[in-house]
Formats: structure tokens, C-alpha cells, sequence
């Protein structure tokens, strides 16, 4: 049987600083399994599905046979732990954004913003009865809170309605960017109650009278995970399929906060990726003579990309370490999301520039990244909503309007 550090050099070379020696052997295993999932089944058509703007179709089966949620090899050693590690939290998000941003994304949403909506928003009743099914996948979900007019300001520019009638609500509005909304079982979906004015959380199945979904088409980024539209008319929501515990915008911070860290290791996997493809790339093609991985500029160039990986690579860790302490820290989360997106599109350039014409050709891997890497960008809080989330920290005045 191979050794913890075999596998680590195996899985992981790219790991300079050593950070994932701090993995356990039993969540080393683990990934190794993920790891061959990805190259063995998906790695031949990835390219093609993402040209092809189509969901690999026993991806989200395949994640669910690993019970990653479960699984007891992530609890060896780890004895009256209820929940992951946070750092195998990071090298799980890790090693799918290095395969693919799309898969990582799908398996994000559900995983995090979706499984902790009624964690996080539920009745003990609902937690019991969903969480199980999420967790097995048994149940695929999604997260509808933007809408067509409000992503950055959503905390206050919710459209969509909630009118109470008895024991029933009826919704009317619309959200935009759901992922994976059209193959989703059960959406969480958020409406303001049109008595109160305050936020609500309730569960829908897209088969419900009054719910149509379509997709988004056209995109440049992440295109085998489908964002959707979803129009809500006169959809009839029992009081029963209320999420109980979302009563206001702090209660839906709440899950948006826990899945930050998320998108910041998403992005440092993405990173991997890219330098991955790009060694790849270097080390075959050849240009006057030689491949040129042996000209100084590419090496100056993807020791640049490895630096930023290393970088990014870090904070992810540090973010892991303290939600393991558990120190949840706004200001924490926004910065490693913020640089780590940002030396991400900083990287994905530079492997795409040395990869010439052919990176922009989606038979290379580079192509996938680079266009990949505009959604990270900008999901989970821009750029700029960020850096004002560090700014308000730092001088204590808010910026936001």
C-alpha cells in the first residue's frame, strides 16, 4: 500500500510549501479516489462537454457514491468529529477546480449553498428529512436568491414576493444565474414577505404549477454547469415548505458567509489547473528547434504562475485553519476570495499568452481555464464588493453606497 507521502507527491506536486501534509491518511486516501474519478472517467470529454455546454451525465452519481459528506475515511483519527475537516474541505474544492471549474461549481453549489440552506434555514424536521437525501445525493439541489436586476445588492433588492394566505404563501418574481436550477429536485428559493418586508426562504420542486426554468445560453464561462432563469407566477408554497429559520438577510448571510471560503479555494484549484496545462503544454511544444520550456521567458513566466499558486495556496490553508478553530472571519474570507480569484485571472493570461493561438482553442486545457476564470472573478461577492468589505474593516466607514 502506498505510503501517505507517495500519494501526496503523486496527487499534489505542485504543493511546494508542504501544505498538504497537514491532510490526514484517511482523507489522503480519499482524494486519491476522487482524483482517479477525474482522470480515469471524465478527463478524455471534459474539453468537449464544456464545448458542448453539456453536464457529464453520471458526474453527480459518481460524487455521490464517494459520500464525501460521509465518507470514514475522512473521519479516521478524527474520533467525535460530525463534520469534515475544513482543510480537506480545501484540497476536495481543490482538486475538482483543478480538473474543472464547472464540476467544482456545480459540486460547490450543492455541497454549500444549497445542502446549507436547510441547514442553516431549516426546521428540525426539514433538517432531518433533506439533509440526509442532499448529503447521499439522493437530492440534488441549488440556491435561488439573484435576480435579474440584484446580484451585489440583493441584501435590499429582493423583487420577488411572498403573500401569506392561511396556511400557504404564494410567490411571484424571477431569479437569474441559478446554477444548476434545471436539474435540480429541490430549490431553496428567497422572497420578500410582502406583509413584513423581511426575507423569506422556501422550498420549491421545479415541477410546481407556476415554476418555469430555462437556461442561460451563450455563455463564455463555466459551460457545463447550466445557470438558469426561473420565473415564479402564483406558485402555491405550503407554510410546511417554509424554510423556518430564514426570517431576515442576516439569516441568509449566514449561508453565503460559510461558502465564501469555498469559492477562494475553488479558485486556487483553478490556478492549479492552469499552470498544469500550461506545463503540459510547454514541455511538448516545440519552437526553433527545442520545446520551449527550455527558453528563460516561459520558465520566468510559469515560475511567476507558480509563485501566485503558492500564494493563493497559503491563504486557503490559513481561511481552512481558522474555520477549523472556529474563527469565521468576514474580513478572512473576502481577502482570500478576492486574491486568490484575482492572481487566478492574473495566471490564466500568462498561461494562455504562452500558449499562443493554440490557447485559444478549447481542445487545450488552458482555453477552459482562461475563460473559466472570468466567472470566479465575480461570483460570490466581485472583486470590488470585497474590497469593500476589507475597506469598511480597515477605516470603519462603509463604502458600500
Amino acid at each position: 500500500m502506498a505510503t501517505k507521502q507517495s500519494l501526496l507527491e503523486e496527487l499534489y506536486p505542485e504543493d511546494r510549501m508542504n501544505i498538504s501534509k497537514e491532510l490526514t491518511e484517511g482523507e489522503v486516501q480519499f482524494l486519491k479516489q476522487l482524483n482517479d474519478l477525474l482522470e480515469d472517467k471524465y478527463r478524455a470529454s471534459i474539453n468537449e462537454h464544456w464545448m458542448n455546454a453539456t453536464v457529464p451525465e453520471e458526474f453527480f452519481d459518481d460524487m455521490g457514491k464517494l459520500d464525501y459528506f460521509n465518507n470514514p475515511l475522512l473521519f479516521e483519527g478524527r474520533e467525535g468529529a460530525k463534520t469534515n475537516s475544513q482543510m480537506f474541505q480545501f484540497f476536495m474544492s481543490y482538486t475538482i477546480g483543478r480538473f474543472d471549474v464547472s464540476l467544482v461549481t456545480l459540486i460547490g453549489v450543492h455541497q454549500g449553498l444549497g445542502h446549507n440552506s436547510f441547514l442553516f434555514g431549516g426546521s428540525k424536521e426539514q433538517i432531518a428529512y433533506y439533509l440526509p437525501k442532499l448529503q447521499s445525493h439522493e437530492l440534488r439541489t441549488c440556491f435561488a436568491l439573484t435576480e435579474p436586476e440584484h446580484g451585489s445588492d440583493v441584501a435590499g433588492g429582493l423583487e420577488t414576493t411572498a403573500k401569506r394566505n392561511g396556511d400557504e404563501w404564494v410567490l411571484n418574481g424571477e431569479k437569474k444565474w441559478i446554477g444548476g436550477a434545471n436539474l435540480a429536485d429541490v430549490i431553496p428559493v428567497y422572497a420578500v414577505d410582502a406583509d413584513t418586508g423581511e426575507p423569506k426562504g422556501f422550498i420549491i420542486q421545479p415541477e410546481q404549477e407556476g415554476v418555469e426554468i430555462d437556461i442561460i445560453e451563450n455563455k463564455i464561462a463555466l459551460r457545463i454547469n447550466p445557470n438558469c432563469n426561473i420565473h415564479l407566477n402564483n406558485v402555491v408554497v405550503k407554510e410546511e415548505d417554509r424554510l423556518q429559520n430564514i426570517n431576515s438577510f442576516k439569516d441568509i448571510a449566514k449561508i453565503l458567509y460559510s461558502t465564501r471560503a469555498g469559492v477562494a479555494h475553488m479558485a486556487t484549484g483553478a490556478l492549479a489547473g492552469a499552470l498544469r496545462a500550461t506545463k503540459d503544454y510547454v514541455t511538448e511544444r516545440k519552437q526553433f528547434g527545442k520545446e520551449i520550456s527550455k527558453y528563460q521567458l516561459i520558465q520566468e513566466k510559469l515560475a511567476m504562475m507558480h509563485g501566485n499558486l503558492a500564494h493563493a495556496m497559503s491563504l486557503s490553508a490559513q481561511l481552512a485553519r481558522m474555520q477549523e478553530n472556529g474563527e469565521y472571519d468576514e474580513v478572512a474570507t473576502s481577502t482570500a476570495k478576492m486574491m486568490n480569484s484575482l492572481r487566478l485571472r492574473d495566471s490564466v493570461a500568462m498561461g494562455r499568452g504562452i500558449t499562443g493561438g493554440n490557447g485559444i482553442l478549447a481542445d487545450y486545457d488552458i482555453a477552459r481555464f482562461f475563460s473559466d476564470a472570468e466567472a470566479i472573478y465575480t461570483y460570490e461577492g466581485t472583486h470590488e464588493i470585497n474590497a469593500l468589505v476589507i475597506g469598511r474593516a480597515l477605516t470603519g466607514d462603509s463604502a458600500f453606497i
